[in-house]
């Protein structure tokens, strides 16, 4: 028996070429063209390392320094989302309570740190174990990658005195006089101990946005924000640092003692005041009038002088002259007179005359006339 030899069918015989080709095409399509840019890697922000939290009112305020670099050291092209978490003792017990978005973190930004304030409801404060909270930051660049855990900042709530509720201003020409309702119980509404004192704090906003931050203060536009002006002992205070024209805002909270530490109240109720000069100067004193006969040259005079005023805001004096003393009479002194003194050179022969002055300050605010003075004039000597 003898044994042929067959050629395979080229039908049946396996593609290798073609299936070696596919297999290098898939690995090309994996690894990546050699040279071929990759899109860079999101930034890690720069853990927080200077956390801090303090209570104010029912709340407490933390205070930090945005990380502005990359863990790399590598400059951050923009500002990151801050990420807050809030939690007690147990680790597991944080929970994400605010996101900052990156675009608005500059408007928390006082000095170069972040201050952020934490409202905290009674169901919060209920809620808390010991009567403490911890707070914990974190920076995203990226939704996938967020900085480590800043170091956690704890702080010990105690009972605060309520809102005061009703803040008065009333304004004076040397002071903005405000008062306010002492508070009585705590505001979560037991009965409070005796305040150890008040704290006033006072802002200053554009004018022209004093109107719209009387109704929402959040309207404001701030030209400086709030800040402590004084401390004030009793539920009165009298701010004779302020200038007319401006426009303020002034908040009180009350102050009191907890082991050994100062404690502040929430902000009262805003008071806006926009104080506007409407306060006359005093009227002028010591009005002299003399006649003098004069000359053929100089003609008959009336010549008036009186007591310098001592407003600080003084813009001039007006001479008024009347034929009876009664009467104001008209005006002798178009433009404000800068001194304290006047010359009458209209005056006529065999006429009785009266004189008054008043005092106008900058704002235009005219005083009461001074008391009459007068002068009968004779003819002069031919």
């Amino acid at each position: 028996m003898s044994i042929r030899a067959t050629k395979p069918n080229a039908a049946a015989r396996p593609n290798f070429d073609l299936r070696g080709s596919i297999f290098v095409l898939f690995l090309l399509a994996g690894c990546g063209a050699p040279g071929e840019p990759q899109p860079p890697a999101p930034p890690i922000p720069a853990a927080v390392s200077d956390l801090a939290a303090r209570q104010s009112g029912d709340g407490v305020t933390l205070t930090f320094t945005p990380p502005r670099e990359a863990v790399d050291g590598e400059r951050l092209a923009e500002p990151p989302a801050l990420e807050i978490f809030r939690g007690g003792a147990d680790a597991k017990s944080f929970r994400l309570v605010y996101t900052i978005p990156g675009a608005l973190v500059e408007t928390y930004v006082v000095q170069e740190r972040v201050q952020f304030f934490d409202p905290l409801t009674p169901e919060d404060l209920r809620a808390l174990p010991g009567g403490a909270v911890a707070y914990r930051v974190r920076a995203r660049a990226s939704k996938k990658k967020a900085s480590a855990d800043s170091n956690t900042a704890t702080v010990r709530l105690f009972p605060v005195p309520e809102r005061i509720a009703r803040l008065e201003a009333r304004v004076t020409e040397a002071a903005i006089e405000l008062s306010w309702p002492a508070p009585e119980r705590t505001s979560g509404g037991l009965p409070l101990p005796a305040v150890s004192g008040f704290r006033v704090y006072r802002g200053e906003l554009d004018p022209a946005s004093a109107e719209a931050a009387a109704r929402d203060l959040a309207q404001a536009k701030w030209k400086s924000l709030l800040a402590l002006l004084a401390p004030a002992p009793g539920n009165n205070f009298r701010d004779a640092q302020f200038a007319f024209g401006a426009a303020y805002v002034y908040v009180v909270r009350s102050v009191v003692l907890a082991e050994g530490n100062s404690l502040e109240s929430p902000d009262s109720v805003p008071a806006v005041v926009t104080p506007q000069d409407t306060f006359p100067p005093a009227a002028p004193q010591g009005l002299v009038a003399i006649f003098i006969p004069g000359g053929a040259a100089t003609g008959l005079q009336a010549d008036l002088s009186w007591s310098l005023n001592l407003e600080t805001d003084l813009a001039g004096y007006r001479v008024y002259r009347s034929d009876t003393e009664e009467s104001r009479g008209r005006l002798m002194t178009p433009s404000l007179l800068p001194a304290p003194a006047f010359r009458d050179m209209s005056v006529e022969a065999g006429h009785r005359y009266w004189y008054t002055v008043t005092a106008v300050d900058r704002a235009g605010n005219e005083s009461l006339r001074s008391s009459p003075a007068f002068v009968d004039v004779t003819p002069s000597a031919p």
